[in-house]
């Protein structure tokens, strides 16, 4: 789906990306089928190896999820 891979602001480095990743921002590492190419390596940021979809961040459908994760983003950020 890879929502979470472009919505969300990632505040940790990722490698070729030191200061993080702003929201709204893809991150270089989601593939062009919405994979992530550090998916089981060790250069993985621990923030994305942590995160775990759930249907209340998810949703039913990667538009939803988009909606989710930019309100979770917005409540957030101030």
């Amino acid at each position: 789906m890879g929502a979470c891979c472009v919505a969300i602001s990632i505040s940790s480095p990722i490698p070729g990306m030191p200061a993080g990743k702003p929201a709204g921002t893809r991150c270089l590492h989601l593939t062009h089928d919405d994979l992530c190419a550090l998916f089981g390596s060790g250069l993985r940021p621990r923030v994305c190896a942590a995160f775990r979809p759930t249907q209340d961040v998810c949703g039913a459908s990667r538009e939803e999820a988009f909606d989710l994760i930019r309100m979770l983003e917005a409540a957030t950020s101030q």
